[in-house]
């Protein structure tokens, strides 16, 4: 089981000190079965008047600082380590009833995925539902984890990954008439496409890592988002539309939601005048213990109010 260090560093400048109002900082990584939190230590200059965590609507765990004096800089530090355990697609066992596309969830589990599967975006011309649907067989005969296995392979086959720092995420629309787009505009596509196809998904946000040297991963350096599907005798399991992962191999999640604005690693407010903002930038590096297992360090400059460059 690789065990690995995050440490992930944003930075805020100002011309002259302005005042800080409430921040919202999701950066600690979830602890679960595949990846074990070991410790995790957050640090904040200017140090807040008041800090607490809470768990949200989603389980993620959310720290809250306050501010009671102005400065000129704001850094948020965050370092964990973790045993992470990859999964693979080998290792999703899916129930009889569910193995062939289309099925329908349980009468047990439908109430609480039922938001997980309402879409987000307007479809008035069909664009994204025909676009899914061809990937079901005409033959009846389509495999529930190879159709959702084709979608994300071919977003990363046939889109191309284009690094944005604005803020924002374009519509599923978008993405399918540019082929092409970041890791979070890649997420949402693919969400709204196997929602349209009656699946409960979310998005995660986390970090990708290389496991090892010989393949190509996409995103690293910045935080990244990817999809979770709700598969009837596997659970949540995590497909990466962007580097055409299924299972986690690569990937340490942090935040879980229904839509990217409720996973953002950092938010807050500031007051001041407007040209006092100069800048921001964000560090991500990935460790591993073994300094032989993957390339041990990465690094990134993005907006850290979004999911991935």
């Amino acid at each position: 089981m690789p065990l690995l260090t995050i440490r992930h560093v944003t930075t805020y400048r100002y011309k002259q000190p302005v005042s800080l109002g409430e921040h919202r900082i999701m950066m600690r990584p979830r602890e679960a079965f595949d990846q074990r939190l070991l410790s995790a230590r957050l640090d904040i200059d200017p140090q807040p008047s008041e800090l607490r965590w809470q768990h949200d609507v989603f389980g993620n765990s959310v720290a809250i600082a306050l501010f009671n004096r102005n400065a000129s800089h704001l850094i948020v530090k965050s370092e964990a380590t973790l045993e992470h355990a990859p999964l693979g697609q080998t290792q999703v066992d899916v129930e009889p009833y569910a193995r062939l596309f289309p099925f329908t969830y349980s009468s047990e589990d439908m109430p609480d995925l039922l938001r997980s599967i309402e879409r987000q975006h307007p479809d008035p011309e069909r664009i994204l539902d025909n676009w899914a649907r061809a990937f079901v067989s005409n033959t009846g005969n389509t495999g529930t984890v190879a159709l959702l296995t084709q979608i994300a392979t071919s977003i990363q086959r046939d889109f191309t990954y284009v690094p944005r720092h604005e803020k924002g995420t374009q519509t599923p629309i978008e993405t399918l008439k540019k082929r092409q787009g970041t890791c979070r505009d890649f997420a949402v596509l693919m969400i709204e496409a196997v929602r349209a196809l009656g699946f409960a998904a979310r998005v995660v946000s986390g970090y990708v890592y290389n496991p090892s040297r010989t393949e190509g991963m996409v995103g690293g350096g910045n935080t990244h988002a990817w999809v979770r599907i709700f598969l009837p005798g596997s659970g949540w399991v995590e497909f990466d539309p962007t580097n055409g992962i299924i299972g986690n191999r690569g990937l340490i999640r942090v935040a879980i939601a229904r839509d990217l604005y409720q996973a953002l690693p950092l938010s807050g407010t500031w007051f001041g005048l407007p040209a006092s903002f100069i800048g921001m930038d964000v560090k991500i590096d990935v460790q591993s213990a073994d300094p032989h297992q993957f390339p041990a360090t990465a690094h990134g400059a993005i907006n850290s109010r979004l999911i991935g460059a």
